[in-house]
């Protein structure tokens, strides 16, 4: 996909080529590296979207790499994927527990890895798509936080729902018994209290009053 990077560590020369090669021709930027000590330094340099990384490299394998990685926050969101030969199961979940976002067992087709890879940016954009942007804040409700100037603000999972649920929507004034349907179910019995409290606890966090009382009607988002 134009615009995304891929970053690939193996100490198998072809398999370097043929993956190159095909990822290459569907629109990514490619970069190799033949053992981890280098897909390290490839990474602090060409800061790929995409790392597929040899489990069984010399030195260092690919689950120590990714070790590394996961352990510095500024590449929580690089996405990784494991090749490997290793077919048994311990592996793949050794792997995945580590931080892996897919897995691949050698030997590779060409054609399948491409798929994967494509497969795995276009979860990551629906998933993009879904966040809400309003002015300086954006709701993402893959990780349930509020992104204020760079800041990530954490709720609590009832209070991020209901701030979802008004600002999908600005200017929009939602019911109380909409909202108490909407987020708590309606199996679940809560009173209006409980939603003053939440809106309240919103507020405080976010240190902004985005969310207006329409008195005896409900509440609504705005900018």
């Amino acid at each position: 996909m134009k615009g995304k990077k891929v970053l690939i560590a193996d100490d198998e020369q072809d398999i370097l080529e043929i993956i190159g090669y095909n990822l290459t021709k569907e629109g990514y930027e490619v970069r190799t590296a033949q053992n981890g000590k280098e897909a390290l330094e490839e990474v602090a340099s060409f800061k790929p979207h995409l790392a597929i990384l040899d489990i069984m490299m010399p030195g260092m394998t690919g689950v120590e790499v990714c070790r590394l990685l996961r352990a510095q926050p500024q590449y929580n969101e690089m996405l990784i994927m494991f090749l490997t030969a290793l077919s048994d199961e311990s592996s793949q979940i050794q792997g995945l527990e580590t931080g892996a976002d897919d897995y691949l067992n050698k030997p590779i087709s060409p054609k399948v890895l491409t798929s994967r890879v494509n497969a795995i940016f276009r979860r990551l954009q629906q998933e993009a798509d879904t966040a809400l942007h309003l002015g300086m804040m954006t709701i993402d409700p893959v990780k349930f936080v509020v992104i204020m100037q760079d800041q990530e603000i954490s709720l609590a999972k009832k209070e991020f729902e209901l701030l979802y649920l008004l600002a999908s929507k600005p200017g929009k004034v939602f019911l109380r018994n909409e909202i108490l349907n909407s987020v708590w179910g309606t199996e679940v019995i809560v009173g209006d209290r409980t939603i003053d409290v939440h809106i309240r606890k919103i507020r405080q966090k976010l240190g902004i009053d985005c969310v207006t009382t329409v008195k005896g009607v409900g509440y609504k988002f705005e900018v």
